[in-house]
């Protein structure tokens, strides 16, 4: 068993991993470095998809003959929170407003305040003032926030009052007429850091079709670039709605829902506006894409563009003065690269933009040579040994029955 592992082993220390070489990559373009002294990066378009392994594992810049180095970045968004339960004090009214204050506790910087109110169809504005001194000296005004909840209009409902970044131990909240103190039953405060996403359009759409209840539109999109979300663009004169959307493929297979809404209301002299036109994608789709927004027995909305959209992914680099390289790809049996400019990638602010030339077909380009088996390579010539072995075998057999028989 000792002896069948270390046979193994060396069997295995013999598997080459595939290196990268010009003459095996089936593209090629050109870099177009704006700022030599600084970071660059380009933005991986449908050019680069539709020859390039499905992973990116493929792509690689060149200064002449050298590998320059390159870290690959998902311009996805994200949203991290640090928030905890605050304790709600000398919760009461005055005049017909409703007053508490905010013991924010432990948490030493934030952002956002999310009250739980037992309360349906409503619209108050939450104004916020903060403090260190419990009840003693000047406060600092914070602003205010619109508070709402428009359940019988299907229009959903926010409790979250956004904050500039504070960190004041004591917060106070004046609410407006609408909501009563044992209505609210408690708070929490957070700090929310968020990266908005970076997105590239990919395929087009036709025109709406107009059908019972319902709006359709098809879509293509490029079978080898991922699709992450629909982004739709209504009338700006068509507010306060909410429409469910599905998103199938061409075999039928849902890959994306929700719902798309748009709410302007004036309650009192209290404007409330909120928007949500996007749709998210959670499935590879195959083929053309089929959305269809369900009106039910509302109007059906004015839609001026459907687009599909991925997330942007991005090469950064750094060029060390060079004003022109060249990117490669096209080869199926490359891994990706491991560089330590990727292991220890820091993203610089003010990283330049880095056009890209069209593709083309690398003139050098001879594929790479044929690493099979000799037996897998030469099938026809090691059928033709086998069956001239099993001719002469069978004459060999022939003749030794007959010299029995004699």
């Amino acid at each position: 068993m000792k002896c069948a592992s270390i046979v193994f082993l060396v069997l295995c220390s013999f598997v080459s991993v595939p290196e990268a070489a010009i003459p095996y990559f089936t593209n090629i373009r050109d870099v177009q470095v704006s700022q030599p002294d600084r970071q660059n990066y380009f933005v991986v378009d449908e050019e680069i998809w539709t020859h390039a392994r499905p992973d990116l594992a493929d792509l690689r810049l060149y200064d002449g003959q050298a590998h320059v180095q390159y870290a690959l970045s998902a311009q996805y968004g994200g949203v991290s929170t640090e928030q905890q339960e605050a304790k709600i004090l000398n919760l009461g009214s005055t005049a017909g407003h409703t007053e508490f204050d905010i013991d924010v506790g432990a948490i030493t910087e934030y952002d956002r305040v999310s009250l739980r109110i037992d309360a349906k169809d409503f619209v108050v504005i939450a104004s916020v003032a903060g403090t260190n001194a419990f009840g003693q000296g000047p406060t600092t005004e914070l602003g205010s926030s619109t508070l709402y909840d428009f359940t019988r209009e299907a229009l959903g409902s926010n409790s979250m009052l956004k904050l500039p970044p504070s960190s004041f131990r004591y917060l106070h909240i004046k609410l407006s007429p609408g909501i009563r103190p044992q209505q609210v039953k408690g708070a929490t405060v957070s700090n929310l850091h968020e990266k908005q996403a970076g997105w590239t359009n990919v395929g087009s759409c036709a025109p709406p079709e107009q059908k019972p209840r319902s709006t359709v539109i098809t879509c293509d999109h490029p079978d080898k670039v991922p699709l992450n979300r629909i982004l739709f663009q209504v009338a700006p004169a068509q507010v306060n709605f909410r429409r469910i959307v599905s998103v199938v493929d061409a075999k039928g297979s849902q890959v994306g829902s929700g719902d798309i809404s748009r709410v302007r209301i004036d309650r009192a002299g209290m404007l409330v506006t909120s928007e949500d036109l996007a749709v998210s994608v959670f499935a590879k789709p195959t083929g053309g894409l089929t959305i269809t927004v369900d009106n039910g027995d509302n109007p059906s909305l004015h839609l001026t563009s459907v687009q599909p959209l991925s997330v942007e992914r991005r090469v950064y680099f750094d060029p060390q003065g060079k004003t022109t390289l060249k990117l490669y790809y096209g080869d199926n049996k490359l891994s990706a690269p491991v560089y330590d400019y990727a292991k220890f990638f820091h993203l610089d602010e003010s990283a330049a933009s880095a056009p890209l030339g069209p593709g083309a077909h690398n003139d050098a380009y001879a594929g790479r040579p044929d690493e099979r088996p000799w037996s897998d390579r030469h099938p026809a010539v090691l059928w033709a040994a086998m069956l001239l072995a099993v001719a002469a075998l069978t004459a060999v057999a022939i003749r030794g029955l007959k010299q029995a028989t004699d």
